[in-house]
């Protein structure tokens, strides 16, 4: 191993951000060991890669135990989109839960760094906008989403409490909705829902009347964040928001999409969704001051590379 050089494990490493986050990793040089087990994420997110000498893809879920030797955890395995949680909730809740449980066991015995991709789903349908890491949220733990926010939760919590017991070095970041390519065309998030609608000329759906508001954050800056929060001084651990705080409508994104794409599609109005939250924006204050972060690519450079990747994808159909 070369001087400097890390070994990095990434669980949920071939999905759509860890496979970025992968790719960051070893052009930078670290030994990287890429977790997944394909529930979500796909093996040419990261067929790139398995020709690098310091890059190792393993099958497998974090639901059970693992064995490496490692000097930082990225654990980022879980489904993200209500469409693919919703399938199977039980397991979405083992995965965030038993998979947090075992990554800092793995974490408490090397010694290892281990950063929580958690989510600004912990917020809930929030009071408050834009949310800042001290608000406690509004969330539903009973309802259909549960299986997700209540995971990532519960996840948090078992970061926190591993650190005041066992001294584990944590991270805990919350990840609002990112986008960029090699997200899944079927995930079910409003990018890449309006992308796949749009380029095939079909109704962009909209739930509700469309003036709920998320923040899109690209992927390359989602990255850099959590390599910047992994970095920082030990007396760093979160939770800490990384998002972009420009606020945007549903309607005027599924507007944007269609002129991006030069589509003639229109939009349709479908029922609300139970529990979808009608704000979505995060402060960033902290991670701003503390990692010296914040979004660099604007929404139109982030769509204008989406939707190149999405129109080669539906070229392929």
């Amino acid at each position: 191993m070369n001087i400097g050089q890390k070994k990095v494990l990434v669980t949920g490493g071939a999905g759509f951000i860890g496979s970025h986050l992968c790719n960051r990793l070893v052009i930078e040089g670290n030994d990287v060991i890429c977790v997944d087990n394909f529930y979500t994420g796909k093996k040419s997110n990261v067929e790139n890669l398995l020709r690098e000498k310091n890059f190792e893809l393993l099958r497998h879920d974090v639901t059970f135990p693992l064995f490496l030797e490692v000097d930082e955890i990225y654990n980022l395995a879980c489904p993200a989109s209500p469409v693919q949680y919703q399938v199977d909730p039980v397991q979405t809740t083992k995965t965030s839960v038993h998979g947090a449980i075992n990554m800092l066991g793995l974490a408490k015995r090397t010694g290892a760094k281990i950063l929580q991709a958690s989510t600004s789903e912990v917020y809930g349908d929030p009071e408050v906008s834009p949310q800042n890491e001290e608000y406690l949220g509004n969330v539903n733990p009973t309802g259909p989403r549960a299986c997700y926010d209540e995971g990532k939760r519960c996840a948090e919590t078992l970061f926190f409490d591993y650190f005041r017991q066992h001294k584990v070095n944590i991270r805990v970041a919350r990840i609002f909705n990112t986008y960029g390519p090699l997200m899944l065309p079927n995930d079910g998030r409003v990018v890449s829902n309006f992308a796949i609608q749009a380029l095939t000329g079909d109704a962009l759906t909209v739930y509700g009347n469309g003036n709920q508001t998320r923040s899109f954050c690209f992927v390359d800056d989602m990255v850099d964040g959590l390599m910047r929060l992994m970095n920082c001084s030990d007396d760093v651990v979160g939770p800490i928001n990384l998002g972009n705080p420009d606020e945007v409508k549903i309607n005027t994104l599924a507007e944007m999409v269609i002129d991006f794409t030069n589509s003639k599609s229109k939009i349709k109005s479908l029922p609300e969704l139970e529990d979808d939250p009608k704000q979505r924006c995060p402060d960033i204050s902290k991670a701003r001051a503390l990692l010296g972060w914040e979004p660099q690519i604007t929404l139109k450079e982030g769509l204008d590379k989406t939707l190149k990747h999405f129109s080669e994808i539906v070229s392929e159909i």
